[in-house]
């Protein structure tokens, strides 16, 4: 069904109008690996220095994927204005949409960066409400709604909300290296330490916000801290081989039958621990945290090499609700499905991912 439709507007507005019963205050859309505006770092290492020209040239970047990529694995502001009017017409009031955007490096730093970022936006966002949501029956709600790796974004977003402070401690001085340089006594990234401040107080009004998580075609990497978030749910795109278990994957990749997306998201059978790609050879501060953060993160992670992981065939996380689905309209080039992972961010789908989303956390609302 084509989003310009008035059927599905009329799908969508009925799909989404329990999220304004349960007091959904907003959405956030985030992007995945590659997708968002400095997957090579460079930028990133640019903000330290001239931080307007680095922020000039992300916007002028993700402008340009938006250009190239449209929906094919990627959220787009045409994609954002359509779920925010559905929403906002089943609630008879606006919820907005919005985008996030982080770095998209394939590697613990820049999914660290981004949990950190988005935590502070999650701030602005709690203390700017007005007293009203607070005063309301059903406390605010916020729906963090994540592509690939923006998954991974989350866990780690839970993990810092969730965890004990020295834990959290722990976390800042393993990566502090990229945000506070060796010999000077500055900070180049004070969204960190500001984050670290505000995650220390109890009393902070981001406390108070129930999120509510949803990941798509999310690689399983990570942890969850179910002390940082209210409800979790995870799509996957899968379709079950006959030798396996059906909520399983396949043990070998065959090339003809990845072309097609034969046996669903690929990528996300792929991008699971242990994938990582280097940071910027040059960022020795960045390589430094990133290498730290392996250690931090990943240090229960059996090191084993990513064929024999494959064999595995895990599709479904430790924690939260999984929907294996099979997605069976999805275009017939590798360009446009990307391996089955694309799927997702595609508008047409917005009534069907709105609808179980809604089943699966308001129901009972």
């Amino acid at each position: 069904m084509q989003p310009q439709t008035a059927e599905f507007s009329e799908q969508l507005t009925t799909a989404a109008a329990p999220f304004g019963k349960a007091g959904v205050a907003a959405v956030y859309c985030v992007h995945g690996t590659f997708s968002g505006n400095d997957a090579l770092g460079l930028l990133t290492e640019l903000r330290r220095f001239l931080p307007g020209l680095s922020k000039s040239l992300r916007r002028l970047g993700k402008r340009t994927v938006d250009l190239v990529a449209g929906e094919t694995g990627n959220y787009t502001p045409q994609y954002v204005e359509t779920l925010q009017a559905g929403l906002s017409a089943g609630a008879a009031r606006t919820i907005p949409v919005r985008l996030f955007n982080w770095s998209s490096q394939n590697n613990h730093i820049g999914r660290a960066d981004g949990a950190v970022r988005l935590i502070d936006q999650l701030a602005r966002l709690a203390t700017g409400l007005a007293d009203e949501a607070w005063q309301a029956k059903l406390p605010p709600r916020v729906v963090l709604w994540g592509h690939s790796h923006a998954g991974n974004v989350f866990s780690l977003l839970t993990n810092l909300l969730g965890s004990d402070d020295a834990t959290r401690d722990e976390f800042f001085k393993t990566a502090r290296s990229f945000y506070h340089p060796w010999i000077r006594n500055h900070v180049d990234m004070p969204v960190w330490p500001q984050v670290q401040q505000l995650l220390g107080n109890a009393d902070h009004p981001l406390r108070k916000l129930k999120l509510d998580i949803v990941t798509f075609g999310t690689p399983i990497r990570y942890g969850w801290d179910t002390d940082g978030y209210a409800n979790l749910l995870h799509f996957i795109h899968h379709r079950p081989c006959s030798s396996e278990a059906e909520y399983l994957a396949p043990q070998s990749i065959e090339m003809k039958r990845l072309l097609h997306a034969a046996d669903g998201d690929y990528v996300q059978q792929l991008g699971i621990a242990g994938t990582n790609l280097m940071p910027n050879f040059l960022a020795w501060r960045t390589l430094q945290a990133d290498w730290r953060l392996d250690r931090f993160l990943e240090k229960d992670v059996t090191r084993e090499s990513i064929f024999k992981r494959l064999k595995h065939g895990t599709r479904v996380p430790d924690e939260g609700t999984t929907l294996l689905v099979d997605y069976n309209q999805i275009e017939p080039c590798l360009h446009n499905h990307l391996a089955g992972h694309a799927v997702y961010t595609r508008s047409k789908w917005l009534p069907f991912h709105c609808s179980q989303i809604a089943e699966q956390f308001y129901g009972k609302q």
